[in-house]
């Protein structure tokens, strides 16, 4: 399972990389892999204001939908449309195809997230509880 060292996560399989006062947010590996082929993306709506715990869009895959909650408060500013046309980007590279770039309101949010050891911790228990 590839878990970037750089980036930020949530017990709900979120990411975040930080870039000043922006927060790019996408979906890990370990969501994309148990959700199977995507088939539609739901973007969230620039300009919208969201809160830690909100959720920010949903992905539709042959096997379930599922919500992505947003890790940080703020506000969107940009979501990657490209999804739009090609959901399975997140299946190929859920690192590199982000789907919400979110001002932050507190950037000190970022410190209650899970680093790459913590998040790898997490996803052990998980998949040992499905086991």
């Amino acid at each position: 399972m590839n878990i970037p060292k750089d980036l930020k996560y949530t017990k709900t399989h979120e990411w975040v990389r930080v870039e000043g006062k922006n927060a790019y947010v996408g979906i890990t590996d370990f969501a994309q892999r148990h959700l199977g082929d995507i088939v539609y993306v739901e973007l969230p709506e620039v300009g919208s204001d969201v809160e830690v715990g909100d959720a920010l869009c949903s992905i539709e895959s042959v096997k379930a939908a599922s919500d992505v909650y947003s890790p940080v408060s703020g506000k969107v500013v940009d979501a990657n449309e490209s999804l739009e046309e090609e959901p399975g980007l997140l299946n190929q590279d859920p690192y590199k195809n982000w789907i919400a770039l979110i001002e932050m309101a507190n950037p000190e949010e970022v410190d209650a997230l899970l680093d790459a050891e913590s998040y790898a911790k997490h996803c052990e228990q998980e998949e040992e509880a499905m086991a």
